[in-house]
């Protein structure tokens, strides 16, 4: 008989630790076992791996839509924010470490444990909500992210079979597919992948991309110079309206929050992770500065997502955009892993055990129709992006963080002289509370747009 459903098991979040000086004596490193450790410069790799993904491909369109005057330092301005409250984030996990002496958690777990062991009882009673909040958050995000691989694979296929550099949504041609055809057509072929159900066969694919992505910032500084060498004709700023999006589309392509606590797990040296950290968020903040400013320079407003579409079609071109269509394929079934096992972890309860394997693959395979039905209906990179960014990742990367954070330190070590640490909180989550419900509105209007044009017009 299939088990019966109920609530994911919370493991048991107590304060174990009721001093400062039981919390220093637990050393979470050395309950860390079967962990294969990192270095880092491997916890510096994968911050970086972690972020730079698609949404890179599509930050000269950020840059476009805000005005280089604008996008410039508030790239520079996001990417100190993030990294400063993901650090918080994972100096509160590893006071719950000691404190519950549990040696490693994953972000939910920190979340849950953080009301868990505050000092407010009510809290307690949320935390299970908590807890699934960030879950499903992280689903989203990480399904969003397919939704816009679908349309990456999609567009730059049909710009391939087309043999054109002019971009659009139906086909170039008389008698040519639009692009809702070639998407179609690939959700079979992305079902096929995504029933991997081992990340050790994708890995290796995860590091071509990167290489990939690295020679599409070098294009992007070269085209630049040679198409746009003073650099004319670039907007300083735009709208506030615009800005939005451009937030949310950044954001989006800087966060690596889904990631860092595991990162910080698995470390080697964790009290090192801060300087993992800074280092990873530079080179995240310095690539998306390259291949979005002079991604922008370089095609100005005939600029399309994703930055390969504006390449030439010279032969090296299209084997770069062949790459990439073949690179995001399997980083599509990467990126579908983690939300789908968080989702199966419920589903396979319906099941009877032996019949989960075989269950576990028919729910991929609707998962992944899904995703690319929603693509389907939303064909537009950008919005699905921006709306990300806003409503996903200003919650994980800059408001539960600064939550998660104020709760774990307001007994111990306490708010600090005039309770500096409290304003620290206070001001750092209302910045974030602004751009999600000011962004989220924005680029939420800007999916409504989209659905329309494509759909009702």
């Amino acid at each position: 008989m299939a088990k019966q459903v109920g609530p994911r098991p919370s493991r048991d979040f107590r304060n174990r630790a009721t001093t400062q000086e039981e919390e220093d004596a637990y050393d979470f490193i050395k309950h860390r076992t079967n962990v294969k450790f990192t270095s880092v410069v491997g916890s510096v790799a994968h911050i970086v791996k972690g972020a730079l993904g698609g949404g890179l491909l599509s930050g000269h369109v950020a840059y476009m839509k805000a005005g280089v005057g604008v996008a410039v330092p508030l790239n520079v301005i996001f990417g100190c924010y993030m990294a400063y409250c993901l650090h918080l984030l994972v100096l509160s996990s590893q006071i719950l470490y000691r404190r519950t002496r549990m040696p490693s958690m994953s972000y939910s777990d920190v979340g849950e444990a953080a009301m868990m062991t505050s000092r407010f009882p009510k809290l307690h009673k949320v935390a299970r909500f908590f807890r699934y909040t960030i879950d499903g958050t992280i689903c989203l995000d990480l399904f969003g992210s397919c939704c816009c691989y679908h349309i990456i694979i999609a567009k730059q296929l049909k710009q391939l079979v087309e043999d054109t550099h002019a971009s659009s949504f139906e086909g170039a041609f008389p008698g040519y597919p639009g692009l809702r055809t070639y998407m179609g057509c690939m959700i079979p072929l992305i079902v096929a992948i995504c029933l991997i159900r081992h990340l050790k066969y994708l890995a290796p694919f995860s590091l071509a991309a990167n290489i990939v992505v690295v020679f599409c910032i070098a294009l992007a500084v070269y085209y630049a110079f040679e198409y746009n060498p003073h650099f004319e004709s670039m907007h300083l700023a735009t709208s506030m309206y615009n800005t939005f999006e451009f937030i949310g589309m950044t954001v989006f392509s800087m966060s690596c929050a889904g990631v860092v606590i595991a990162i910080e797990n698995n470390m080697r040296e964790p009290h090192k992770f801060p300087k993992a950290l800074f280092i990873g968020m530079s080179l995240i903040v310095l690539c998306t500065f390259l291949v979005s400013f002079f991604g922008y320079a370089a095609f100005l407003e005939k600029c399309e997502s994703p930055l390969t579409i504006n390449f030439p079609m010279s032969l090296s071109d299209k084997f770069l955009k062949a790459a990439i269509a073949l690179m995001i394929y399997a980083t599509h079934a990467l990126n579908f892993f983690v939300p789908f096992n968080l989702c199966f972890y419920y589903l396979k309860q319906r099941h009877p055990l032996e019949k989960r394997p075989q269950w576990e693959l028919v729910y991929r395979a609707i998962f992944v129709v899904g995703i690319g039905i929603i693509a389907i209906v939303f064909p537009e990179i950008n919005a699905i992006m921006g709306f990300l960014g806003t409503f996903c990742l200003s919650n994980m990367a800059f408001i539960w963080p600064n939550v998660i954070n104020l709760l774990v330190i307001w007994d111990r070590p306490g708010l600090g002289q005039y309770n500096w640490r409290l304003w620290r909180s206070v001001v750092l989550i209302i910045i974030g509370i602004f751009i999600f419900i000011c962004g989220s509105l924005v680029n939420a209007m800007e999916l409504v747009t989209v659905f329309i044009e494509m759909n009702l017009s």
